[in-house]
């Protein structure tokens, strides 16, 4: 029987990323916050993220600028309204991390640049500069300033290698429905096959319950064989939210970065867009210059058009990459406005100031996820999405640049906001049930944790060559067959076994893939990020939300 323990909090927010922290320092003004981090704090896809943040801080910019950039590349299924609310949102956000230390650039290009002025970059789909950055590290900076402020709160409790195993829903075990936690899982704890003591190793699984419960767990690039993302990105709370009755939407949009560093050992390093808006050009290894055959806009099209348009190039020439060229700039701006990208492709034996450096598209951000308003209310009471994991309607069917840092913080301002006023004094909260602890059954320690290193390694070889870029619906059924084989395996491992870090990582990932495919299959048309050979064009007909929960196929909303 495995160890338990017991945790009792106000709100409870599994994940530390921009969200997350963001969130967690707003309720912290009125509530007792447990952030659970399923590694160090700091390791999310905010930490990766090079770009920078969307906002109109410009005169010759406005909001309604930004929000037809965002509709167009959402190729139709964003929804306006959250859309501005977002956008909106973008000034204050970026007031409050420059209040917390965040630096971000400033000109120093211009006689006439008003001291202090932040530099403003331009990426694909945005008709203005409009992006804030802090040299190419941006995420990294804001996630140490919000991470620092949130360790200094008497009010934030910060769990670092723990992960949610399951949302708690009363209505199971005849109580009301709703969310009243998690089971987290302490991973320090979980048995590893490495160890010479793994036979006595016993998983502790606390019992965190909660009067609101906010996933913040960020994407599910591990999905696919190559990916921007780093480890932590396995879609725990889509899974854990689909598996407690959640809806779930528009799983068949997912980004695939145009640009990484394309080598063997580099696990596919972000090469930021920010190098596109700043001049650098696509062009195929004999030198040509390739993205004005695809879009007018060229090489700032908008991330679904340029990844699709690299993909058919190295299709029609047989390359394994294409080549991005910024050589044109001199050479002290690439090192001064892309230090980290510089000294990182430096390091793999490219100088990017002095030639064309080889890149492929990866799995880079999920579109959709848990159905949520803009405020981050989802289908089930006092269960909250917000940031990545959420699906809004902001991103529609493809996400514009630089919108996803900024939908993350404002998301974490909006949701603390509402949980105030619903939530008022403590007498008005509604009581917590008594809930089972956690019971592992009959299960052991494995002794074979190559059969999670092998399921891993299918499933996202599967969804890469089935379930990437361009789809057909044989594709998909290929797809469809082999994670439903793979599902079973993992759950017969997953009840006969104690849980592990790796094990329930898999189980999400088998989750999301089954979803991914599942709303995939459903939408029969090609829109935004989702491409189907047989059907080239969108319907009109079509312009609307895929819906799936558990138990039901995926279907077009009002379809």
């Amino acid at each position: 029987m495995s160890a338990t323990d017991r945790l009792r909090c106000d709100v409870l927010v599994i994940g530390s990323g921009i969200a997350g922290l963001t969130f967690a320092l707003e309720a912290a003004k009125f509530a007792d916050v447990v952030v659970v981090s399923k590694r160090a704090a700091a390791e999310s896809n905010t930490k990766y993220a090079q770009g920078g943040i969307s906002a109109v801080l410009s005169p010759d910019d406005s909001f309604d600028e930004h929000v037809k950039d965002t509709l167009i590349a959402g190729a139709g299924l964003c929804k306006e309204p959250v859309v501005r609310a977002i956008v909106e949102g973008a000034p204050r956000a970026i007031k409050m991390l420059q209040d917390l230390g965040v630096q971000f650039d400033v000109r120093h290009d211009s006689a006439t640049a008003v001291e202090g002025e932040l530099d403003l970059g331009r990426e694909g789909g945005h008709s203005k500069r409009r992006i804030v950055h802090a040299g190419d590290i941006t995420g990294r900076s804001v996630e140490a300033a919000l991470l620092r402020a949130c360790q200094a709160s008497p009010r934030i409790r910060i769990l670092e290698d723990h992960m949610g195993v399951d949302l708690i829903i009363p209505a199971r075990f005849g109580g009301p429905e709703r969310c009243v936690g998690a089971y987290v899982l302490d991973c320090e704890t979980s048995p590893d096959p490495s160890r010479a003591d793994n036979a006595n190793r016993i998983a502790r699984v606390l019992t965190i319950t909660a009067h609101a419960t906010v996933l913040a767990t960020g994407g599910a690039g591990k999905v696919y064989l190559y990916t921007s993302n780093p480890d932590v990105a396995s879609g725990d709370g889509v899974a854990m939210a689909y598996r407690a009755g959640a809806s779930i939407a528009n799983m068949e949009f997912f980004q695939f970065h145009p640009t990484c560093l394309y080598h063997p050992q580099a696990k596919s390093f972000l090469i930021s867009e920010a190098l596109r808006g700043e001049g650098a050009v696509l062009r195929t290894l004999d030198g040509t210059a390739f993205m004005k055959r695809y879009d007018p806009r060229g090489d700032l099209a908008p991330r679904d058009i340029v990844a699709r348009s690299i993909d058919a190039e190295m299709k029609r020439t047989g390359a394994e990459h294409v080549l991005l060229d910024i050589t044109d700039k001199k050479p002290e701006f690439v090192k001064a406005r892309f230090p980290n990208i510089y000294a990182e492709c430096l390091r793999w034996g490219f100088d990017l100031t002095a030639q064309p450096i080889p890149v492929v598209p990866a799995a880079h951000y999920m579109c959709g996820g848990v159905a949520a308003d803009v405020d981050g209310r989802t289908s089930v009471p006092w269960l909250y999405a917000i940031g990545e994991v959420s699906c809004t309607g902001l991103h529609g069917a493809n996400r514009l640049a630089s919108n996803s840092l900024l939908e993350g913080l404002v998301m974490g301002f909006r949701c603390a906001k509402l949980l105030e006023q619903k939530m008022g004094d403590r007498a008005q909260r509604p009581a917590l049930p008594d809930v089972p602890p956690w019971n592992p059954g009959e299960a052991v320690p494995s002794h074979e944790a190559v059969v999670v290193t092998q399921n891993w390694d299918e499933l996202r070889r599967a969804m890469w060559n089935y379930v990437g870029i361009v789809r057909s619906h044989k594709r998909l059924a290929r797809a469809a067959s082999r994670i439903a084989m793979l599902q079973e395996e993992i759950r017969e491992y997953y009840w006969a076994h104690l849980v592990t870090r790796d094990l329930l990582e898999l189980r999400n990932l088998a989750t999301v893939a089954e979803l991914i495919v599942k709303c995939a299959t459903a939408r029969r048309e090609s829109r935004g990020l989702h491409y189907m050979l047989e059907l080239p064009q969108s319907d009109p007909r079509l312009q609307r939300d895929t819906i799936v929960r558990r138990g039901l196929p995926a279907t077009l909303d009002g379809v």
